[in-house]
């Protein structure tokens, strides 16, 4: 049965807080509650139109407090042998330090409790008292004789009580039967749940996707709604004995899953009318941009919707290092001020957080009697639009352009490659002028290679350029089609996201005639007035509203000094991403002055890549490491990459232990995991293919095995490249 609906509350945005009974121990259901506008919004935060922290009790872990009432509290993992105490020390002053205000330490089993009160004592001893927290996966015993050292304790619910690591089915012909594992998991948990109570220290339900337990997968699937329930099982335990002073987390290395889990488990405790912290972590996310990107897009999107009091971000790097990234994220998260909002109020109806649809979108199509081939202005599963200035254009060479752009070359003509920009759009409003012929020359040869121009209908009128896509604004459209441009034959549209419902009916009427159908919609949200993810969030309630089938391409152009590099990458994955993850655009421009052309082009597909829409490269699903890992992560990691870098739509995991679970390897094509002190087992999905191999052979057995799944091809030399042009 569904929990007992007790009060009902509108709340803006259309999200409707549903307080209920805390009672009641049944799987979840997908319910969502009526709005008064009849219209079913699920409710998962207390505002969708501006960011509002979600109110939560507070959780006291040492000498830190977690929750609404106070700051995002930043955190990390440490990397070394648990067992050996002195290295483990110097790593955790090491990552106060740079500015983790709590310190996670892997406890594997006994001996590493064991140690664990001379770490406590010792950093005590050198006047730290960053709260520590034990990592713990299969070992109960381990989890209560840490609680003397540590402040907080995390538990895998996938594994906390199930003693089985291999993820077979089970049948459950008798609800009784799965009943008498909930009372089994009851009596291993209950003995932590009541030294903690005791002790004053808090514990962390982190529920993995990896590593459900096969009672969940075998009942609900390898779902958030499973994750959510894993979760709760345990959260249920602790509220039966009063304890209050635990947090939830809900971990992918899927961003799109792991934001669709933390929402649905913060749906379901308005359900209940519980009020617990959100620990926040893409885990796996890999090492560098791609890592720090990922861990945006699902952080970041999070934060922005006022869930989260507490973050990781988990980098194949060392633990240090995890806490710059970390800081911009929940910089980001606290922008909970007056105009931190939507420009324009509205009423969020047509998103459903539960589900990732993508929109149904006509590309542009060709008509006879076009001078250029302008069914490459947007990609199918995705598009990148280059940004540029006419001064910024003029300045480089030509084949300096064409590198910035992605394009390839054969005998210095450009050719689109996989990681070339689809379309060039000039951001500040000029147009190549027609007195340098040369750049002309160099934009002629890139649109008859399928990579198009957009230019400001206003530059184009006064100095036309052929074959150019005209650009208007949405609020200069009066319902017929536009008169171009000399030399334009196609035409886009920009709105800022402020514009009335009228003005998108106009644009929906305009699409019924192929003439004045624009080819691309460029969402340039206008933040002087209000945030960029919510401004987009009402624009396409409009655009949904009115039948638009035109591909959406997010613009977001950041001010010269408002970003470093780092922050480029975590602003544009937390508020393009935070649309993109709910289907809500087709493609990115991004740009800021800080970050050359070519840098803000590898961005741009690695956000539409983290956002699971268009691979270009190698997915990497990479851990972090710990003192589990059973090879050097990084070194290994780097030694794949260079090796298999090129196969983009190949995914592969590379993991220092199986303890996070093969279900991690479910959202990979092939598995690279610790099996032993020396030894790695290959996985293809989620099962183990090959056992045992040497560390130093097992790279090449990884490729043999990309092989004999026919997924191998080899690098494409120049020469190569250009026979295929040429044919």
């Amino acid at each position: 049965m569904a929990p007992t609906m007790s009060k009902l509350s509108a709340r803006r945005g259309g999200v409707v807080r549903c307080q209920a009974s805390s009672k009641g121990s049944s799987p979840l259901l997908n319910t969502v509650v009526a709005a008064p506008s009849d219209v079913l919004i699920p409710a998962y935060c207390d505002d969708t139109t501006r960011t509002l922290r979600r109110k939560t009790r507070t959780v006291t872990i040492g000498n830190v407090k977690v929750g609404s009432e106070h700051p995002v509290v930043k955190q990390t993992m440490l990397t070394t042998d648990t067992r050996d105490v002195q290295a483990t020390i110097d790593e955790a002053k090491r990552c106060a330090d740079a500015g983790a205000e709590m310190v996670r330490i892997t406890v594997q089993g006994l001996r590493e409790a064991e140690a664990a009160m001379e770490i406590r004592n010792g950093l005590f001893k050198d006047g730290y008292d960053t709260p520590l927290i034990a990592d713990i996966h299969f070992n109960p015993k381990a989890a209560l004789k840490v609680a003397d050292a540590f402040e907080k304790i995390r538990v895998n619910p996938g594994n906390y009580a199930d003693g089985r690591k291999k993820f077979e089915e089970i049948t459950y012909e008798d609800p009784a039967d799965y009943q008498r594992e909930l009372d089994d998991i009851e009596e291993t948990f209950t003995p932590l749940v009541l030294k903690c109570k005791e002790m004053g220290r808090a514990i962390r339900i982190g529920t993995n996707h990896g590593s459900l337990s096969a009672r969940t997968l075998s009942y609900f699937g390898d779902t958030p709604k499973g994750m959510v329930e894993s979760a709760f099982e345990f959260a249920r335990i602790c509220r039966k004995h009063d304890y209050h002073n635990f947090v939830f987390s809900m971990k992918a290395s899927n961003p799109l899953v792991m934001v669709q889990a933390y929402r649905l488990l913060a749906s379901e405790m308005y359900k209940e009318g519980w009020d617990y912290p959100l620990h926040l972590g893409v885990t796996e996310a890999g090492e560098g941009e791609d890592g720090r990107m990922k861990s945006s897009i699902g952080i970041g999107a999070l934060l922005l919707d006022g869930l989260g009091d507490t973050v990781r971000v988990s980098l194949t790097e060392a633990p240090e290092l995890e806490l710059a990234p970390c800081a911009v994220l929940t910089a980001l998260g606290e922008k909970a001020v007056a105009g931190y909002e939507t420009a324009v109020p509205f009423e969020e109806k047509m998103r459903d957080f539960r589900s990732y649809d993508r929109r149904e979108v006509e590309l542009p199509e060709q008509r006879e009697g076009d001078s250029l081939d302008y069914r490459g202005i947007c990609h199918r599963d995705g598009s990148v639009f280059g940004s540029l200035t006419v001064d910024a254009a003029a300045s480089m060479s030509e084949s300096q352009l064409y590198t910035n752009l992605g394009c390839k070359t054969v005998v210095g003509m450009p050719f689109k490659d996989i990681a070339t920009v689809d379309s060039i759009y000039f951001t500040d409003g000029g147009v190549p002028p027609s007195s340098n012929a040369e750049l002309r020359r160099t934009f002629r040869r890139l649109m008859e290679s399928n990579v198009h121009v957009i230019c400001d209908e206003a530059a184009l009128t006064a100095d036309p350029m052929d074959g150019a896509v005209a650009v208007y604004n949405l609020s200069a459209l009066d319902g017929s089609a536009p008169s171009l441009p000399e030399g334009c034959e196609r035409f886009a549209v920009r709105f800022n996201g402020m514009e009335d419902a009228a003005a998108f009916e106009t644009l929906a009427a305009m699409c019924k005639s192929p003439e004045s159908r624009p080819a691309v919609l460029l969402a340039q949200a206008d933040t002087s007035k209000g945030s960029r993810m919510h401004t987009m969030r009402r624009a396409f309630e409009l655009v949904k509203a009115s039948g638009l089938d035109v591909p959406v391409v997010h613009v977001a152009l950041y001010e010269d000094g408002e970003v470093t590099l780092d922050e480029f990458v975590i602003r544009t994955g937390g508020e393009v991403g935070g649309c993109l993850v709910d289907g809500l655009g087709e493609g990115v421009c991004v740009k800021t002055d800080a970050v050359p052309m070519d840098d803000a082009r590898r961005i741009s597909f690695g956000l539409l890549q983290g956002c699971r829409m268009r691979n270009t490269k190698t997915e990497f699903i990479s851990c972090p490491s710990c003192g589990r890992t059973l090879f050097d992560l990084q070194e290994v990691t780097a030694q794949i990459a260079s090796r298999t870098g090129h196969l983009p739509g190949v995914s592969v995991a590379i993991m220092g232990c199986i303890v996070n679970g093969p279900g991690e390897m479910a959202d990979a094509d092939f598995g690279y995991v610790g099996g032993a002190p020396g030894k790695v087992d290959l996985y293809v999905g989620k099962e183990v293919v090959k056992r045992a191999i040497p560390n130093e052979e097992a790279c090449d057995a990884l490729i043999d095995l990309i092989k004999e799944y026919g997924r191998w091809k080899e690098p494409d030399s120049e020469e190569e490249e250009a026979e295929a042009v040429a044919a």
